[in-house]
């Protein structure tokens, strides 16, 4: 990495961006495009995952993040949504967008790059990677990717502030990860806004076909969360894991007692926090935080737990 006040000033300026030009941003319009498309371009961080310095840890705090039954899947689905993104990228005509999707799969790629080099610190032991096939499909490889990490970020956003707040893991390992955790807010931004966009620059009879795959992905996702599916476009080579760690996990990242409305409630705080930088004009994901609204208004707060989520 570079110095310590080039990595600060990097932090900020992905973590706060507003399109120089004012006025309303219409969905679907060409300044609606160059908005999100500008966004993730402009909010790169250069971090290098190689001079990453990795801290060292106490053997129980060690021990700990050895034992988390993620590490296979998240190095195999960081290596799966590179090559989806990516091929994705290489069919889009528009030059803009292309540039953005290009750097949303470099980072996917360097997400992965981030996990092997902390797998490898740690002494974490990891099964056979799978053979990473370039989609026949590659916007149904884009959706599957975009919606997934839609889901996944809502959920590993609360999981790593109640791993901070609760300090079972050490503060600069935790800083260590941050930049990954940003990213993920960054794409889910950009790729909302980017369904939005393209819908509206459909021919209107190609629309309902459209808003069709939109559905056949969100089957697909829910399939593989309640176990009836290994994943979407899993190959059979691939070791089997827990997908859905990010929404079970609260246990395995703090050493208190947290309640499904704890992780809720640090859930749609998080996802607030992460997307407030970024211009108010551009959509945010609405799926997941209306749902999980929802639910959390059947669920009670323990009165032990109030102070931690506050």
């Amino acid at each position: 990495m570079t110095d310590d006040v080039t990595m600060a000033a990097a932090d900020i300026a992905a973590r706060r961006w507003v399109l120089p030009a004012g006025g309303m941003i219409r969905p679907g319009s060409e300044e609606h495009k160059t908005a999100f498309c500008r966004m993730l371009l402009d909010t790169h961080n250069p971090y290098k995952p190689a001079v990453i310095d990795w801290p060292q840890l106490p053997r129980e705090a060690r021990d700990r993040l050895v034992s988390l039954p993620i590490w296979d899947i998240a190095v195999q689905t960081e290596g799966k949504a590179k090559i989806r993104v990516l091929s994705y990228g290489e069919e889009t005509a528009d030059p803009l967008l292309r540039r953005a999707i290009e750097l949303d799969a470099f980072e996917e790629g360097r997400h992965k790059e981030v996990l092997s080099k902390l797998v490898a610190a740690y002494g974490i032991a990891l099964g056979p990677e799978p053979v990473y096939r370039r989609p026949r499909n590659p916007e149904w490889a884009w959706m599957v990717t975009g919606f997934s990490e839609c889901i996944d970020s809502f959920f590993a956003f609360g999981l790593f502030a109640l791993a901070r707040r609760s300090g079972f893991f050490p503060p600069e390992l935790i800083d260590t990860f941050e930049p990954v955790m940003q990213e993920e807010a960054r794409h889910i931004l950009f790729f909302v806004n980017w369904v939005a966009w393209h819908r509206r620059n459909l021919p209107w009879w190609r629309r309902p076909w459209f808003w069709a795959k939109v559905a056949a992905v969100w089957v697909c996702l829910i399939r593989e969360r309640i176990g009836l599916a290994r994943g979407v476009g899993a190959d059979k080579d691939e070791v089997p894991q827990d997908n859905n760690f990010t929404l079970t996990g609260s246990k395995a990242v703090t050493n208190i007692d947290v309640s499904p409305a704890d992780l809720l409630d640090a859930c749609l705080a998080e996802n607030e926090r992460r997307l407030r930088g970024y211009d108010s004009r551009l959509l945010r994901p609405a799926v997941m935080p209306c749902l999980v609204g929802v639910v959390r208004r059947f669920l009670r707060t323990p009165p032990r737990a109030a102070a931690m989520v506050s």
